[in-house]
């Protein structure tokens, strides 16, 4: 691959192009579809966010090292596609289970890169968001607009408002 220039343009990565190339090599006949929400209400805050209690929920399949909930063991693996994550966890004990990223584009190396907790800490520290909520949450790669739509999404939002979230921030990998 040709190096860039350090002040050249980066290429970006056509995403939805590379996934249904994918799904095709697979044998897939019926083209990948994109999620598209046209009803999806805008919700403006109903406080500022130097007064909300903040939580992230990522798609990256974060994992804490060392917690029996992410091991591959049927006994103590997480149970459902949504879960917890304590928010005092250091980001150097967290890592990413998935292998659903571009390796060409990025790495998995920095926690903060897909799951910016300490970012949210220190936001938090200069009074630009009010707290962080007691917990974040995890979203498996469900690959099903179904399930997101009538499982996973009904269960985030009761976890959100269980922990009274104001503002979810959503991170993708």
């Amino acid at each position: 691959m040709a190096e860039l220039a350090a002040d050249a343009p980066r290429p970006f990565v056509r995403y939805i192009d590379k996934t249904r190339a994918y799904y095709q090599s697979q044998g897939y006949e019926k083209p990948y579809v994109w999620a598209q929400n046209d009803g999806a209400p805008f919700t403006a805050l109903a406080k500022p966010l130097s007064a909300s209690t903040i939580t992230l929920i990522s798609t990256s399949e974060i994992a804490i090292k060392g917690d029996p909930r992410f091991d591959d063991n049927p006994e103590t693996r997480a149970q459902g596609n949504v879960y917890a994550v304590p928010s005092n966890t250091p980001a150097s004990k967290l890592y990413s289970r998935t292998q659903s990223y571009d390796r060409y584009a990025t790495s998995l190396d920095d926690p903060n890169a897909y799951f910016p907790i300490d970012r949210l800490h220190e936001a938090a520290a200069r009074g630009r968001i009010g707290k962080v909520a007691t917990d974040h949450l995890g979203v498996y790669n469900a690959y099903s607009q179904r399930k997101t739509t009538e499982r996973d999404a009904p269960e985030v939002l009761a976890m959100c408002r269980a922990m009274a979230v104001d503002v979810a921030l959503l991170v993708p990998v």
